[in-house]
């Protein structure tokens, strides 16, 4: 089974990887695979990022095997057609700004990513590819990385079952639009 750790950068999907990584579990890091496979189209040099190419890329993750189970970290892990469930972690503006600057990210690429974090940009997206019953919304904000590995031990415990607690929907930072989040 395969299964997307996806969020907005800064939320903790890279930090959950290598909490799960310890506890035995396989984790594709998207970047690094993308680069092995020859997906990367070009580099963005406002954004300081890579462009890849999903739809080729979504080709190799089609071919994994998939009798255990596999995490795929990555913001864009989600836009896979071979991922079974969706584990989107969300983080408060305010936390995410700070995570961020930590990065020593420029103004304008903070400020794109409080936006897409702000207006559901990754689960909406998400709902394009995964049915809703797939994808678990886990809140990052004042859970240590530890707390939220447990999140997904639990999901996992439960079989992916669509337990309440992680269902959609109910993470909303839409009043903070009204916020000026601008460094």
């Amino acid at each position: 089974m395969l299964i997307a750790i996806t969020g907005t950068p800064g939320t903790g999907k890279t930090s959950l990887a290598r909490i799960l990584e310890k506890k035995g579990f396989r984790i594709i890091d998207l970047k690094n695979f993308a680069t092995d496979k020859d997906c990367i189209i070009s580099k963005d040099k406002k954004r300081d990022s890579l462009i890849i190419d999903v739809d080729k890329l979504d080709g190799y993750i089609k071919e994994l095997e998939t009798g255990d189970l596999i995490f795929i970290d990555g913001h864009l892990s989600h836009l896979f057609s071979n991922v079974d469930k969706v584990i989107l972690l969300r983080c408060s503006p305010n936390k995410l700004k700070r995570n961020l600057k930590k990065k020593n990210w420029k103004k304008e690429k903070i400020n794109e990513n409080l936006e897409a974090e702000i207006l559901d940009i990754i689960l909406s997206e998400s709902l394009e590819f995964h049915k809703e019953k797939d994808i678990f919304e886990i809140d990052t904000t004042d859970k240590t990385i530890d707390d939220v590995g447990f999140e997904v031990l639990d999901i996992i415990k439960n079989d992916f079952k669509n337990i309440k607690k992680y269902k959609i929907g109910k993470i909303d930072w839409s009043e903070e639009i009204l916020n000026k989040f601008r460094i």
